[in-house]
């Protein structure tokens, strides 16, 4: 295909919201897996189905500081009638040589540890003297303090019924019990169990290493002095910390001046630790706009970047195509502060979450009651504004103006409401759908 020709076919036709993301998801494929240590795979998605080697918890414990004992020896034990059993030892977490207890007798026994052969329950200490020769105990005196509670004897005030305060061997779960199955994403929970059952690897999609800069020779980074007819660089920061909320690794680049060659020296620099690139700016129809310039003579060489106009307010001019000789995806945002913050959530976000092969890569939708009415609605064009959604009343009020600068009114808003093509204004109370943003 002739990719000049190509995209002069294309600069009339008018891109859907649905048609434009078809495109990019349709280019993007789920990353190759990798093996990852347990933390580095935080929030990846597992690949493979995991049974249990070894069951949870692998032998009977305590559940309680307290004292081993045979059930029959204080099954008639109350407060004004003690049982007295003589303690033979300690047994602590991680005990491996455990005594074995007999008739009449007690072992010392702190939460988590294995429970003697012999001792069918576990008296918690609050029931007894502790050791001490006094009234109920409140806690067990350090060892280091008192070794001789480690023997003497110990008077037990109430019963405990066979199996009472123990976790027995495989009580969590079974040897050969699916543990997790592949496309589980994986959270604090899910590390913890693989950890249990001794897993320190696990086979995963890796997080998308994603690549952010904004154009523009007006911008100043945030903390530094504002010159004549410049801004701080918001854009930047902002969409790093959408793609850093989206599960990927996130690379900041910043703001990258007005000029093609600088441009695309620079994305082909940062090509090599790329999975997708996301530019904000210079993708208008202005005389400076460089991305535009920058990507069509780069999609001549080393890949295809098509730019489209879409049916959508904010965030009309959109750019995306595959370049480098990897094919890494490249998604060109306007840049207007919330047109590409709208952008991202709609286009790059799902991108984002296809390569990390999630099974749903959308942000959810909810209808909702609008309180405020939308005065007019751009006929053709799908809307998206900011609003302040409330879950308990089913409501959901505009914030801010329509105006694609206003980024103060994006950062009080929760979601985003969806204002169809063919409508053109919505009363206060009509129904209307709205992407859910946190």
């Amino acid at each position: 295909m002739n990719h000049a020709t190509g995209r002069t076919s294309h600069q009339d036709r008018v891109w859907s919201v649905a048609e434009h993301l078809d495109d990019v998801l349709s280019k993007i494929a789920p990353l190759d897996p990798i093996e990852l240590q347990l933390l580095d795979a935080q929030g990846c998605v597992l690949v493979e189905d995991i049974t249990v080697p070894v069951a949870l918890p692998p032998f009977d414990n305590s559940s309680m500081d307290g004292y081993a004992v045979r059930a029959a020896d204080v099954a008639d034990a109350t407060e004004s009638a003690p049982v007295t059993l003589t303690v033979i030892g300690d047994v602590a977490a991680g005990s491996g040589e455990l005594p074995r207890i007999g008739p009449g007798q007690a072992v010392r026994i702190m939460t988590g540890a294995p429970v003697p052969p012999g001792a069918g329950a576990v008296v918690p200490v609050e029931w007894t003297d502790g050791g001490t020769g006094q009234g109920p105990a409140d806690t067990m005196r350090a060892h280091s303090a008192a070794p001789q509670d480690a023997g003497g004897e110990v008077r037990v005030h109430r019963p405990a019924a066979t199996g009472a305060h123990i976790r027995t061997r495989g009580s969590d779960v079974t040897e050969g019990e699916p543990a997790l199955s592949a496309g589980t994403v994986l959270g604090p929970s899910q590390i913890g169990l693989l950890a249990a059952i001794g897993r320190g690897t696990v086979r995963v999609r890796p997080r998308p290493r994603v690549v952010v800069l904004s154009t523009g020779s007006e911008l100043v980074q945030p903390g530094e002095a504002l010159g004549p007819g410049q801004i701080h660089d918001s854009n930047s920061f902002q969409l790093t910390a959408a793609a850093r909320a989206a599960g990927a690794i996130a690379y900041r680049v910043g703001a990258v001046a007005d000029d093609a060659d600088t441009l695309r020296s620079t994305l082909e620099d940062q090509l090599i630790r790329a999975d997708i690139l996301v530019t904000s700016g210079g993708v208008s129809v202005g005389a400076y706009d460089v991305v535009k310039e920058t990507l069509t003579a780069l999609s001549e060489d080393d890949g295809t970047v098509e730019f489209r106009r879409l049916a959508m307010q904010p965030g009309k001019p959109q750019g995306f195509g595959l370049i480098g000789p990897d094919r890494i995806p490249l998604l060109a945002l306007p840049g207007n502060p919330v047109s590409s913050y709208v952008s991202f959530e709609l286009f790059v976000r799902p991108a984002i979450r296809a390569l990390m092969g999630l099974p749903e890569v959308h942000r959810p939708t909810t209808p909702a009651r609008c309180t405020e009415a939308v005065a007019s609605s751009p006929k053709g064009k799908r809307q998206f504004l900011r609003g302040s959604y409330d879950a308990g009343a089913g409501t959901v009020t505009p914030v801010g103006g329509a105006g694609s600068h206003l980024i103060k009114a994006m950062a009080h808003a929760n979601a985003l409401i969806i204002v169809p093509e063919d409508t053109t204004e919505v009363p206060a109370g009509a129904d209307v759908e709205v992407v859910l943003l946190g």
